[in-house]
């Protein structure tokens, strides 16, 4: 007998085609409704997954849109958008009309903020994991010691007061040379698949903690905890346009690569797409 071999993420999206609805075990499908009914930019019952911009939750009008499925039963948990270029396009906008007030913001408020964040995420562990265990398929245990990685990151940026300090040096007796940090602008930070929690944890507090805005790209495979994430960051007061998320695949990433608003990109993954997003990021002079 032959049976041929699909790539892998054909075959995944097969399944979910023809897998039930909701065929999630009893155990995982009350978690799955209680993230759909509590978090509004992600879902875990089949709906769709938005764009954040400007500090709304957009449903995207694409036409194109990515399976998410259980890894255990291939049961549909959400559907992702390719965001449209238009689309994206409005994130850019926003997180630049937002860097005009951000940067002025001072280092303080920026830092209450993230306190705030700390302890959101702290108290919403149990969601953010259980997320990680319905979309990508890691341990309870495996899934919360991702978000403490992140976590780890929030917490050293809460000491941002003294990192940014200045240095002033006396060169000669009539010379004095300055050092100031100062914010650059929209960055934008691209999210792998295996690490869902980790890395937009990684970028999103030292971004906005020293002046930036950010928008974020999570891996269209299991985006719910940087959803869960960027709604958390609303709650802990961080103004409209700040964070930004849109998702999708390569024409998403070429757009933060090729956008002129964009300063500096943050990726984590793999040999290939980071030799891409540097070449294509540094034609266009992005750190």
């Amino acid at each position: 007998m032959y049976v041929s071999a699909l790539p892998r993420r054909l075959s995944a999206r097969v399944l979910s085609t023809s897998a039930p609805r909701f065929a999630l075990s009893p155990a995982a499908l009350p978690k799955a409704e209680r993230i759909s009914a509590e978090w509004k930019g992600t879902s875990a019952t089949g709906g769709t997954t938005k764009n954040f911009v400007g500090g709304e939750w957009m449903e995207s009008k694409t036409s194109e849109w990515i399976d998410v499925v259980d890894p255990s039963t291939q049961t549909l948990l959400t559907r992702v958008p390719h965001t449209t270029s238009g689309e994206f396009a409005q994130a850019a906008d926003a997180a630049a009309h937002a860097f005009k007030t951000w940067q002025k913001t001072s280092v303080l408020s920026r830092q209450r903020i993230v306190l705030n964040l700390q302890q959101l995420l702290r108290d919403n562990a149990d969601a953010i994991a259980n997320s990680i265990v319905l979309e990508q398929g890691k341990t309870v245990a495996d899934a919360h010691g991702d978000l403490l990685r992140g976590l780890q990151v929030v917490e050293t940026t809460i000491g941002i007061t003294s990192t940014l300090m200045g240095e002033k040096i006396e060169v000669s007796k009539d010379m004095d040379t300055y050092v100031r940090k100062i914010p650059l602008g929209v960055c934008a930070s691209i999210a792998p698949f295996n690490f869902p929690a980790m890395i937009p944890l990684w970028t999103i507090p030292m971004a906005v903690v020293t002046g930036n805005t950010l928008i974020l790209k999570p891996s269209e495979r299991d985006p719910g905890a940087a959803m869960i994430i960027a709604e958390l960051c609303q709650r802990a007061g961080l103004p409209p346009g700040v964070l930004n998320v849109v998702h999708g695949g390569v024409n998403t990433v070429n757009a933060i690569c090729d956008h002129p608003e964009i300063k500096a990109i943050s990726f984590v993954g793999g040999d290939r797409a980071g030799k891409h997003i540097y070449e294509r990021g540094t034609q266009n002079g992005k750190r």
